[in-house]
């Protein structure tokens, strides 16, 4: 039976933003194929919606490569999150259904009691469902779609630190589904550009200028099935 073309992307992608598949490291069908136990089909397909997110270019001669962003294209990442992440926040204030509601309730819960207990491994995967469920919120696919495909591309470019006051990290979120609740669009979008404006200083580029001081290793041969969970950011 074949694989689904968006499952052998999924797992590339995550290869990619894992460090797998160095920057400006070559990804040929055929190794990838035999990596994910699939035909060349699917991973022709693969690299082609990855080029279109940035994450592959193709070059002459090379083919189909691991793209190599500069340190302005990263910065611009998370420019475009204090204007996207805001404008989720705005909208799930006016579309959000009560399950939405009820979801973000218990993750800020659960992540307020996490936090008071100091565990981080917790809070970095708490804080990512909180943010999908935020932009599910919003009622809007294609917004929902590039603030997840900004949050895989930022995790591919920086080491986020934990928050170096996770409990008031954990208020802000709270707040902010406050507002959500209460259908108060334009406190949730000031108070969530408040919340990204705060972790910024939180991003560290994974790479030097120039492309220089590579910490990724290059493709691995091995075999890996493909229905893995996407990585959460």
């Amino acid at each position: 039976m074949r694989i689904p073309a968006h499952s052998v992307c999924t797992a590339i992608r995550d290869d990619i933003v894992a460090g797998v598949h160095g920057r400006g490291s070559r990804l040929t069908e055929e190794l990838l194929a035999r990596r994910h136990g699939v035909s060349r089909v699917p991973v022709r397909e693969a690299l082609r919606t990855l080029e279109a997110e940035g994450f592959v270019v193709t070059r002459r001669h090379a083919g189909a490569c691991v793209a190599e962003p500069t340190e302005q294209e990263a910065a611009d990442l998370l420019e475009t999150r204090t204007l996207l992440e805001p404008l989720g926040a705005s909208r799930a204030a006016r579309r959000r259904t009560d399950a939405h509601l009820k979801v973000l309730r218990g993750l800020v819960r659960l992540g307020q009691e996490r936090a008071r207990h100091g565990n981080s491994d917790d809070l970095r995967s708490l804080g990512g469902w909180f943010h999908d469920t935020l932009a599910q919120a919003a009622g809007s696919p294609s917004l929902t779609a590039l603030l997840t495909q900004l949050r895989h591309k930022i995790a591919w470019m920086y080491v986020v630190d934990a928050p170096a006051g996770p409990v008031e990290c954990w208020a802000e979120h709270g707040a902010v589904v406050d507002a959500v609740a209460r259908g108060d669009a334009e406190r949730a979008r000031a108070l969530m550009t408040l919340h990204t404006e705060r972790s910024k200083p939180g991003h560290r580029l994974r790479f030097a200028s120039g492309g220089g001081g590579e910490r990724t290793e290059r493709v691995r041969n091995s075999q890996r099935p493909v229905n893995t969970p996407s990585l959460r950011h």
